[in-house]
């Protein structure tokens, strides 16, 4: 039967082994990748620059305005509350328009 001491020195026996062909691995792949980059003539600005982002996804200007407290509403998503209320009470949305 084995004993706890003799399994505990196997797994730590186990985890250095783990550790050092981690390292080995980590280098090769380190020397993989700067001999595929300067097969390719890339540096590593190359990698860090980022896509320029595209425009679209920024504020729409507003369509809507409620004079008596200046909020607006770009016509775009749920109406709002105080929108709601005045079509509520009669009025029509091109009262509101911009």
């Amino acid at each position: 039967m084995t004993k706890l001491s003799d399994l505990l020195a196997q797994k730590a026996a186990l985890e250095k082994q783990i550790a050092a062909t981690q390292r080995e691995e980590r280098q090769a792949a380190i020397a993989q990748v700067k001999a595929m980059m300067a097969e390719h003539g890339l540096t590593m600005a190359d990698l860090s620059s980022k896509p320029k982002a595209k425009s679209g996804g920024g504020k729409v200007a507003a369509k809507y305005r409620n004079k008596a407290t200046g909020e607006t509403w770009s016509g775009r998503g749920l109406q709002p509350r105080w929108l709601k209320a005045a079509l509520a009470n009669g009025k029509k949305l091109a009262d509101f328009a911009v």
